[in-house]
């Protein structure tokens, strides 16, 4: 079995720390990044990736194939119910991670489970497509 490492692609570009320092200083809102974490395998048929989202429902994520990626995006939102914090630890807002695929893959045979937490995703592998070509020198 060959093994690939497959990367996420940050399409977000966070901000200069001393932007940043400004932008919180005249900006008082409470601002706590979501990102969930990804475990990614692989299998001689399969990729999988699952995602650790802790309290969110499928109803708050949103899966896509676009031009090669696996976009993979939510909102974990947070429920105060009126109740007085005294501290909140877990992390909550909007989030999008993106993972460049490689080629051979079939986009038609993706599949998606969500479960205690946890969203599983496999990719098929097309067993059609090869990475590695041989081109004869004519």
């Amino acid at each position: 079995m060959r093994h690939l490492i497959l990367r996420p692609s940050n399409n977000y570009v966070r901000p200069l720390l001393f932007d940043n320092f400004f932008d919180n200083f005249f900006n008082n809102d409470y601002q706590n990044e979501f990102s969930p974490k990804v475990d990614i395998s692989e299998t001689d048929d399969w990729f999988n990736f699952q995602f650790a989202v802790p309290g969110m429902n499928k109803s708050d994520l949103s899966i896509e194939i676009n031009k090669g990626h696996l976009i993979v995006s939510g909102e974990r939102k947070f429920n105060d119910k009126d109740e007085n914090f005294h501290s909140i630890e877990n992390s909550f807002g909007k989030f999008s991670r993106s993972f460049q695929l490689p080629d051979n893959i079939d986009e038609n045979k993706i599949s998606a489970s969500h479960k205690n937490g946890i969203l599983n995703i496999s990719v098929k592998k097309d067993a059609k497509s090869s990475i590695k070509k041989t081109i004869q020198i004519k």
